[in-house]
């Protein structure tokens, strides 16, 4: 799994410009699933991003995780996380995940998150052409994957 996960001041996502998801303050996550992800890839992203220090802490610094400042997560489905650019111009999507399996880890994935957090995550839908709009607060962006957890 890959996770693209930014702090932002707020962020919302749309589907045939009705809003279906919609922050403050927290983590607006990118998602990719790949066909070799298991559940213990699961377990450790959610587990990892719900402790991640990147919130200020009364100094200023990134002391604090999503659990400590109560802070509000979005999620949204990006198979292209596994674009392959060696050959060519046009991005292979080969390594992404199937797409009944990759639904099936995105939602997993969320109810793993939203009981760490205690709170309710909003999420994009998956395989839909999606509208994202975000502010993001620092900018602080980090790149997770479970291929590199060690």
């Amino acid at each position: 799994m890959r996770a693209v996960v930014q702090r932002v001041k707020r962020a919302s996502v749309k589907v045939n410009n009705a809003l279906i998801g919609e922050i403050d303050a927290g983590l607006l996550i990118f998602l990719g699933v790949e066909d070799s992800d298991s559940l213990d890839d699961l377990e450790w992203l959610s587990a990892k991003i719900s402790r991640l220090r990147i919130f200020g802490d009364e100094n200023g610094n990134m002391n604090k995780s999503l659990i400590d400042i109560q802070g509000n997560v979005l999620v949204v489905s990006q198979f292209t996380l596994f674009a392959s650019t060696k050959k060519g111009n046009r991005p292979s999507f080969k390594k992404s995940g199937d797409a009944i399996y990759a639904k099936e880890f995105y939602e997993k994935f969320i109810g793993i998150l939203s009981e760490l957090i205690h709170k309710k995550v909003q999420a994009g839908e998956f395989g839909e052409n999606m509208q994202v709009e975000l502010i993001n607060n620092g900018p602080v962006t980090i790149i997770l994957d479970t291929k590199n957890k060690e």
